[in-house]
């Protein structure tokens, strides 16, 4: 029988009864023991808190994921010092931990308040000093200053975060362990000793009609999108323009442009969620000027 290695608490978005069977078919028996409740005083009885590979929290099942895994997934995100990590599920606190080596500064939200404890003890042995850890639900909490976000929670369960992790900021990195994000495809995935490390990048909003400005005449594009893929058409002046090599990186967008005359223009800039857009075109000679557009009309990505 084979066993997933998953590290942190996986929360069941499914009936009871296939959760039982689910459970029943992936751990034997045997992982099922409770430790008795300890007779000690609360601190000492949190303190000696071991969690057991497949119990049950809140709708939940935890069993460790490997720290090989925990560094490709880290690496995939290029954490490095200075990012804020948020680690979605903390379980007992590896990702984060790892994160905060790094020179990160990491947070942990993890429902179970016993992990909470037990990840606040590990990183307290690690010399973890930037990571910390909160007792929270992560669809009530908000972390949208982070740099990176790590996670390891079913599909369904990731394609209920996805909207809350597409209104962050363009260029925030997302690392997923084993599952998707629906159809949001991954920018990249890795797989390790059988298991999957998915990552994307958060993309600008950039749905919409865009009247772009400091050129030669007007320039109007219509962007289609879905998620970091992007359709575009252009019109210059009164005349339809080719756009091709459309291209979107979190914030970072370029296409080129073809206008009526046969001159191809090499566009490269910045967007944001909010309809603006600055960078800098580069015609067919090489000069080079700057450009900004904003969006007359919005739709949804």
């Amino acid at each position: 029988m084979t066993i997933f290695p998953i590290d942190r608490w996986i929360t069941f978005a499914r009936p009871a009864v296939a959760l039982g069977l689910a459970v029943a078919l992936f751990y034997p028996a045997s992982s099922w023991a409770q430790r008795a409740p300890s007779q000690g005083t609360p601190a000492t009885a949190q303190e000696s808190f071991q969690p057991q590979s497949g119990q049950l929290g809140k709708d939940v099942v935890w069993v460790p994921t490997p720290d090989a895994v925990v560094e490709a997934m880290l690496d995939m995100a290029e954490v490095t010092e200075g990012d804020k990590v948020v680690d979605l599920g903390a379980g007992d606190g590896r990702i984060a931990i790892a994160a905060a080596r790094r020179g990160a500064h990491s947070l942990g939200i993890e429902y179970n308040e016993d992990m909470v404890a037990l990840s606040r003890r590990n990183a307290a042995r690690a010399g973890a000093h930037n990571a910390k850890f909160v007792q929270g639900d992560i669809f009530e909490s908000d972390f949208s200053d982070a740099d990176v976000v790590t996670l390891y929670l079913l599909p369904e369960l990731n394609e209920r975060l996805r909207p809350t992790l597409l209104d962050m900021k363009p260029g925030t990195r997302v690392v997923s362990h084993q599952f998707t994000m629906g159809s949001w495809k991954p920018d990249a995935k890795r797989t390790i000793g059988g298991s999957d490390a998915l990552f994307w990048i958060v993309p600008a909003n950039v749905a919409g009609t865009w009247q772009v400005g400091q050129l030669d005449g007007d320039l109007q594009l219509e962007l289609e999108q879905e998620y970091q893929e992007l359709q575009a058409r252009g019109r210059w002046g009164s005349e339809d323009a080719r756009v091709r090599n459309v291209k979107l990186t979190g914030a970072d967008i370029r296409f080129t442009v073809t206008d009526r005359s046969g001159d191809v223009h090499h566009f490269v800039g910045v967007a944001d969620h909010d309809g603006r857009m600055t960078g800098t075109v580069t015609d067919g000679n090489g000069d080079q000027r700057p450009f900004t557009a904003r969006r007359t009309s919005a739709v949804e990505g």
